[in-house]
């Protein structure tokens, strides 16, 4: 049995069903009413060998933005609840993928200290019909809600699809990394101070 979380949240905007597994194999049923996002996550899974059976519906006809947002709520906490107060694991986790001339790069601490740096210059916004820009307001909601400090930088990239493509990917890579136990920890707390 893995690692596992399930969160069911509903409100006024948004009403998601997510069910977690950190210690599967890449496996993914998404439906969020937002294909975009269907296949950001489903590349966050594949790259970051979790498991995902998500359903959400959302206010999409108003924007996307509530449900971006509550997507990375219930990512969140189902990523810190999985992880069961963190016991064992590496903690620090990084990732540098390339995604055509697009190159980018996720650090993260899963230090129980929610921080945010969004490093992505973006010359266009739009892929399709929907805004990348969006996808800051995922991270943070995703960080608050995990307790993970992280880092996203993009090296060099123009095509917003490759943008976002390399970012989720690095994100799963990093996550995988972090979360993975560490047998010479001996089920501990990754810190000196023995809390995080």
């Amino acid at each position: 049995m893995g690692r596992e979380a399930k969160i069911d949240r509903k409100t006024k905007e948004t009403e998601i069903h997510l069910k977690l597994n950190l210690d599967g194999r890449g496996e993914s049923r998404i439906s969020t009413d937002i294909p975009f996002m269907d296949h950001m996550l489903t590349l966050t899974t594949a790259h970051g060998f979790m498991d995902m059976e998500l359903s959400a519906t959302g206010d999409t006809g108003v924007d996307y933005h509530h449900t971006v947002e509550d997507l990375g709520i219930c990512l969140g906490l189902a990523i810190k609840d999985a992880l069961g107060g963190m016991k064992g694991i590496k903690r620090f986790g990084e990732a540098i993928v390339p995604m055509d001339e697009t190159l980018a790069r996720v650090v993260m601490d899963i230090s129980n200290r929610p921080a945010l740096s969004y490093r992505v210059s973006l010359k266009k916004r739009t892929t399709g019909s929907f805004d990348v820009g969006l996808i800051k307001e995922f991270f943070r909601a995703l960080v608050t809600n995990a307790g993970i400090t992280m880092h996203v930088d993009l090296i060099a990239g123009e095509d917003p699809h490759h943008i976002s493509e390399a970012i989720f990917k690095a994100f799963g890579r990093a996550l995988d990394q972090a979360g993975t136990l560490e047998e010479r920890l001996g089920g501990e707390v990754p810190s000196t101070k023995g809390l995080l």
